[in-house]
């Protein structure tokens, strides 16, 4: 008797779990006139035109480094890297899912690595060296959600791992 009683449950509640094609559409109102002087999102067409391949796009336009390497937030981008990057990208040049990370603070400059970090897709679908990538990749880079923060130390046990003292 239990028996039956748990299947008769379980298959009203997966026969109630469609995928609901009867729900009426979101309405979706396009943007008008009235929306000037709004700022336009990250990643929309008024980026393209001001994108900038040193700095890329987002908010990060002037990170300060420092000549020393601080220790204390590379030591919190290696645990960052650990936990979110080490299963696509490697320490060295080679190539794991994603380009390895010899060299990038070499190549890129801070503002970019930032901005590429807590914004990537936007970056990817307007940075060419980006797209060439991941032609190269074949997978985009997934948006962490890392804070502004979390992002600072990244950049900084990167400078480590390039040999910044």
């Amino acid at each position: 008797m239990y028996k039956l009683t748990f299947f008769v449950v379980a298959f009203v509640m997966l026969t109630s779990c469609g995928d609901k094609k009867n729900k009426p559409e979101e309405d979706f109102t396009p943007t008008t006139s009235s929306d000037e002087g709004m700022a336009a999102p990250e990643g929309s067409a008024a980026d393209a035109a001001t994108y900038d391949p040193n700095r890329g796009i987002g908010k990060h336009t002037s990170v300060d480094l420092g000549a020393k390497l601080d220790e204390a937030m590379a030591a919190e981008g290696e645990k960052i890297q650990s936990v979110k990057c080490s299963s696509c990208h490697k320490l060295t040049d080679e190539k794991l899912v994603g380009p390895g990370w010899k060299g990038v603070t070499e190549r890129q400059k801070p503002e970019w690595i930032m901005n590429f970090i807590t914004n990537p897709d936007p970056m990817i679908d307007k940075d060419p060296k980006l797209q060439a990538q991941l032609e190269l990749c074949l997978v985009r880079m997934p948006n962490q959600a890392l804070t502004d923060t979390d992002a600072r130390n990244l950049l900084e046990y990167m400078r480590k791992n390039d040999g910044v003292k």
